[in-house]
Formats: structure tokens, sequence, C-alpha cells
């Protein structure tokens, strides 16, 4: 029986995301180290580094390549950041499993907290979401936009372009990175999929699908498909500030949500409790967070 190809994109942290992701399936399976083959594909979204992804393409940026090496057959399956992945996905391609979910909060680099950055800080993110947030805390605040890997925007905070930036608590982990502190959640919720780390093969491809759902975790894996199910019902883009996060409490699943005007002086927000495997609450939840959303929330989602 041969090894599996697992595509990635080059960056420092899909690197370490797919090597995780290759020792725990070799391990599961009992094979011998390297039996799955990392092959790296470059994509839009790594080759275009000046502008804000929202202007450029939207998430399919990080996906598209991957996704044509996998159903011409270049790769067996491809790891993601679950928060990168669109909630429409082509009906080829199918989400086989996730990993357990790291550190979901943000940290924020340059500051020991948000109330303690300086009046008017100049800080870096090309998130919609982290920006709407943070102007909803510190109107003060100027928002820069910066794309660009984890090292790259921690240089740019050390070299003093901006002030202070926010990342992924989860991602500066894999890379092995102490830096900044962590959020609460309850002052800054997270993106959909955050600090989750998921894998996509072909929807025929019984024998991969089988060999991933080894190494899946069933409870983030329902908890991230209820945050999608969120997502895609607000007709959500890279435009669209939106934070939700669910998890499992008591057998049930229980998700927060909230939706911002790009400003963030407008936010609506809600929860809800369903089971696991319901999909259709979290679609609820999403429905009546717009519809009693004002226009500068509403006019940011195409549902």
């Amino acid at each position: 029986m041969q090894g599996l190809r697992l595509g990635t994109r080059g960056s420092a942290l899909a690197l370490a995301q797919a090597r995780k992701v290759a020792s725990a399936i070799e391990a599961a399976q009992r094979w011998p180290e390297g039996w799955v083959e990392i092959v790296t594909v470059t994509t839009t979204g790594d080759k275009v580094q000046d502008r804000p992804l929202a202007e450029i393409g939207g998430k399919a940026l990080w996906t598209k390549e991957l996704d044509r090496a996998l159903l011409e057959g270049e790769v067996d399956f491809c790891v993601h950041s679950m928060k990168d992945v669109e909630s429409v996905r082509p009906a080829d391609i199918h989400i086989a499993a996730v990993r357990p979910r790291g550190d979901v909060r943000d940290r924020i680099i340059g500051a020991e907290s948000i109330e303690k950055l300086k009046q008017g800080a100049r800080v870096g993110t090309s998130s919609p979401r982290r920006a709407a947030q943070l102007r909803r805390l510190r109107p003060d605040l100027q928002i820069v936009p910066i794309r660009g890997n984890v090292e790259t925007r921690l240089q740019k905070v050390e070299s003093g372009e901006v002030d202070a930036t926010l990342l992924a608590s989860a991602g500066l982990k894999r890379l092995e990175i102490d830096a900044g502190t962590a959020i609460p959640t309850e002052i800054i919720l997270p993106a959909p999929g955050q600090a989750v780390i998921g894998m996509e093969c072909r929807t025929n491809d019984t024998r991969t699908q089988s060999v991933l759902s080894t190494v899946s975790n069933g409870i983030t894996y329902n908890c991230v498909m209820a945050e999608r199910a969120f997502t895609r019902a607000l007709g959500a883009t890279c435009h669209s500030p939106v934070a939700a996060f669910c998890v499992l409490e008591d057998g049930d699943l229980r998700m927060r949500g909230q939706l911002f005007s790009e400003d963030g002086s407008d936010m609506v927000e809600d929860r809800a409790a369903f089971d696991c495997g319901d999909c259709k609450s979290p679609e609820t939840l999403a429905r009546s967070l717009l519809e009693k959303a004002p226009d500068s929330i509403r006019r940011l989602f195409g549902a």
C-alpha cells in the first residue's frame, strides 16, 4: 500500500501544520516516517502580499491552486487552516477530517492589552473582523492594513512600522513563537474555524477519507461545521466582519456569534445551543442576527 501525498501552502506556518498532520497519520497508520509526502503548492495569496485579501479575490486565493492540484490528482489531500477555507466548497471536494482545536484566542503583540495601547496607536491588521473589533473597543486607534506571514507581521511591530498587531495564538504556538498576550474570547471573539487544521480530499476518494478519519477529532469537527453553517447562511465574504465560536458544553453545542459594521460602531450578538450535527440551528442564528442588524451591518453580508 502506497503512502499519501499531502498538498500545502509553502509558508512556515502551513508547513508546520502539514508536518503535524503527516506525523499524526503516520503514527495512526503505523507507517514509516516520510510515508506521507509533503507537496508544496504556491498560492496566489502567498504571491500577492501588498494588498488586502478582500481586494484581490478573498479566501479562494489560499485554496484555488490547492484545489486544482487535488482535483487533477497531483496530491491526495490538502491541509488548510479552516478559517481560510471558503464556507461554500466545490462538490468534488470533501472536508474529511480536522485535528483537535488549538488555542482559539487572538494575541496582541506590542502592548500588554488593547486597553493599554497608547492613544491613537497604529495597529496593523488586514482582517475586517479584527479591525471592527478594535475600533469598537478603541475608536481612537489607527488601523493599518498589513499582509504577510507571521514573521513579517512581527517584524513590522519590531521595526516600529506599526505599534501593535493581532495574531492567532494557535499559529504562534505551532511556530514555537512565544510572543504577545492572549486576549480573552469575551473581549475578542475569534473568526469561524480559527485554530483548527482541516484536511480535504476528493469526494469520491474513499480510501483517503478512511485514512484521514483516523486522525480526526469529532468534537472539533462538529463545532467547525456549525461555525461554517453560520457563516454560509450569512453570505459572509472576506469583506464581512464576523466572529463566531462554538464549544461542546454539557452535551450540547453552544455558539456565540457577532456581526459588526466596518467601523465597529454597530454590533449585533446572540447565542444558541443545539445538538451535535445540527447545522440548521446555526443557520437560524445567522438569519436572526441579520434580521435585527442595522443596514450598516446587513450591507456587508450577501445572504
